[in-house]
Parts: C-alpha cells; sequence; structure tokens
C-alpha cells in the first residue's frame, strides 16, 4: 500500500486540476513534501518516486503560478504525466525499478529472481500507465479535434489498473511461483 501512496500526489493533482490547475498543483507539491518528509524520518533515506513528486509538482507550480501562468491544463498534465514516465521508465532501464523500494521483504528474499521479477513487473505497469496517459493528453496537445473524453478514460482507466495490479499482482506471483 505504501507504494500506491507514493502516487497520491499525481492521484490528487489529477482529481482537482479540473476544479483549479494552480490549486491541484499546490496542493500536490505539498501532498509530495509531507510524504517525503514522513519517509525520511522514518527511515533516513530518499526514493526516487517522492523525490521525483516533489521536484515535478514543485517545478510545475513555479512555472504555471509566476512563469507561465497561461499554460494549459493538458500541457501540464503531459508533462507530469511524460515526467513519471521517464523517471519510473529510467529505473527499469537502470535495474532498479523504483517498487524495490517500497517492497518488505528480508534481505535474502530481496535477492530472489522471483522478488526481482514482480518488482520489475509492478514498475513495468506504472510506467505503462503513465506512458498511456501522457500520450492520450499529448493528443489533444497536438490534434485540435481530438475529444476530450478518451484522454479521461484513458488516465482513469490507467491508474486504476495500476493501482488493482500493485495491490494483487505480489500474492498472484507468490503463489504461482514456479
Amino acid at each position: 500500500m505504501t507504494l500506491v501512496l507514493g502516487f497520491a500526489p499525481f492521484i490528487l493533482f489529477a482529481v482537482l486540476s479540473r476544479l483549479s490547475p494552480d490549486l491541484a498543483l499546490w496542493a500536490a507539491f505539498a501532498t509530495a513534501f509531507v510524504i517525503t518528509i514522513r519517509d525520511f524520518v522514518e527511515s533516513p533515506s530518499l526514493r526516487l518516486l517522492d523525490v521525483g513528486n516533489l521536484a515535478l509538482f514543485g517545478v510545475l507550480a513555479l512555472v504555471r503560478g509566476f512563469l507561465a501562468p497561461g499554460l494549459s491544463l493538458v500541457i501540464v498534465r503531459a508533462l507530469a504525466e511524460l515526467f513519471l514516465f521517464l523517471l519510473l521508465a529510467s529505473s527499469l532501464l537502470r535495474a532498479k525499478p523504483f517498487s524495490l523500494e517500497y517492497a518488505h521483504a528480508a534481505g535474502e528474499e530481496r535477492a530472489k529472481p522471483h522478488f526481482l521479477r514482480v518488482n520489475r513487473v509492478i514498475s513495468g505497469i506504472w510506467a505503462g500507465a503513465f506512458a498511456a496517459m501522457a500520450a492520450a493528453d499529448l493528443l489533444l496537445v497536438f490534434v485540435a479535434t481530438w475529444p476530450l473524453w478518451p484522454a479521461i478514460a484513458v488516465s482513469v482507466a490507467a491508474i486504476t489498473i495500476a493501482i488493482s495490479f500493485t495491490l494483487r499482482y505480489p500474492a498472484w506471483a507468490a503463489s504461482h511461483r514456479h
């Protein structure tokens, strides 16, 4: 569940963004700050996703608030989703899936191929979810006639699938281990 909590800033941003993009960005930044500080106090290390959220929403809030107030919500959403996709994909390319930082297991269990495979799959699902959301929002940016509803549907489906998969897959994989 703590992995899903790592995505709370983005989820809050997505929910509040239709109300007010600026409120959504600052609330996401504040949430990322609280999560990062809380996690750091519990264990003096910084997680990739926490630091990424903190940087992402801090920069976007400052840019939209002070440098480019006319930046559209669709562009802000696409930038956030693209950044998170690149962040998560880079963890896979470095062979250090970001989800390992949230995984609970003893030292010897963490080194087993099964444990690493489960975390690669979970990290890949989240990277794929953000790739899908970014693609849908980039269509809105670059294709003037593209309707809004498919981007909303993709976002809701991608986040729902990623959360559900994250919560269920480890137990399923453990029961189907060879």
